[in-house]
Order: structure tokens, then sequence, then C-alpha cells
């Protein structure tokens, strides 16, 4: 009955103990919504958290553009260097990754455990950061196509 807030717990507190302070707040923030009571926030965090989430990440890499640090030129530049080109192919695949990834999650929330098991070990262990699911939504997203298009 309270294997929720045991496990949430766990979670908060190997992330203290790991010192990743970003699974910590977010753990937290998880839990109080829990403790409180506070279904419909916690259903509408479940449900459109990961979009807002996007959107303040790209809001925050769009920063640099509009404080004139990144320029059209240094844009442009990014073709110039090996890795620049590295990096725009990277973005390119990371990008489609991430949509298939959110896809996955959508649509086969079985997935979703072995994927928070993951993020969480590689955060707690290799110092990693809590992007893991949608990263590692987009692997499987690419490993499960493959697979597809080889049988």
């Amino acid at each position: 009955m309270y294997i929720e807030y045991i496990t949430l717990g766990t979670v908060l507190l190997l992330s203290y103990i790991g010192h990743n302070m970003t699974v910590f707040y977010a753990t937290a923030i998880v839990l109080g919504l829990k403790i409180l009571g506070l279904t419909t926030a916690l259903n509408a965090l479940g449900s459109q958290g990961l979009n807002w989430g996007i959107i303040i990440l790209t809001a925050a890499i769009l920063v640099p553009i509009a404080n004139g640090t990144i320029t059209i030129q240094t844009m442009l530049d990014a073709f110039r260097t090996h890795a620049g080109i590295i990096a725009i192919v990277a973005g390119l695949l990371a990008a489609v990754a991430g949509g298939g990834g959110v896809e996955l999650l959508q649509n086969s929330p079985d997935v979703i455990p072995a994927l928070i098991i993951g993020t969480m070990a590689g955060v707690l262990l290799f110092h990693g950061v809590a992007v893991g699911p949608l990263i590692a939504g987009g692997l499987t997203y690419f490993v499960l196509w493959i697979l597809k298009a080889v049988h």
C-alpha cells in the first residue's frame, strides 16, 4: 500500500548519498506532491512534464543566441570543422532518437521501469545526468527499429 513512498524515499536517499541534486530535487517534488495528495498536479506532471521539460531545456539552449554569444556566423562556422559537423549529425540523430523515445515511452510504458533503473544506475554509479530516460528511450527505439528491420 505504501510501497510508492518507500520506493520514492529510497530514490531520494540514494540520490542524496550519490550527490545528484537534480534527481534529489525531482524526487522531492514528486514525493511532496504524493504526500500532500495533490493527485491532479502529480498527474499533470506525469502527462505533461516531459513536454514542459523539453520546452525549458530548449529555451535554455537558445539563451546564447538571445545574449549574442552565438550568432548566425558562429552557426555557419559549425560547418567548417570536423567537430562541428559531427555535432550537427549527433544533434540530428539525438533529435530523431528523442522523438522515437517519446513515442516509445507513450506507446510502450512497460519499458519505463527498465529505463528508470538504468537511468538511476547511471546517475548514481557513474555521475550521469538524469536526462537518461529520454535518451535511453531513443536508443531503445533505434535498437528496436534496427531489430525489426533485420527480421
